[in-house]
C-alpha cells in the first residue's frame, strides 16, 4: 500500500506543477487549423442548404410521386 501512496503523491505533484507559462504558447499553426475548420463548417452549411433547396424543388415538381396516405386512427 505504501507504493500506491507514493505513486499517487508523485502523480499529484506532476499535475499540480504543470508546464511553465513561457513553455506554452498559442501557435499560428493551431490558429490556421482552427480557421480551416471554421471554413469547412461554413462550406458544409451552405452545401446543406443548397441540397435542401434542391429536394424541396424536386418535391414540388413531383419527382418523388404522390405522398403516402396518412394512416387512419383506429378506434
Amino acid at each position: 500500500m505504501p507504493f500506491a501512496a507514493d505513486v499517487l503523491t508523485f502523480a499529484l505533484r506532476l499535475v499540480e506543477q504543470g508546464p511553465e507559462p513561457e513553455d506554452v504558447k498559442a501557435g499560428w499553426t493551431a490558429f490556421a487549423i482552427f480557421l480551416a475548420l471554421v471554413a469547412v463548417v461554413i462550406f458544409l452549411g451552405f452545401s446543406l442548404f443548397k441540397q435542401l433547396r434542391r429536394v424541396e424543388a424536386a418535391r414540388k415538381a413531383g419527382v418523388y410521386g404522390e405522398p403516402a396516405e396518412e394512416p387512419s386512427e383506429r378506434v
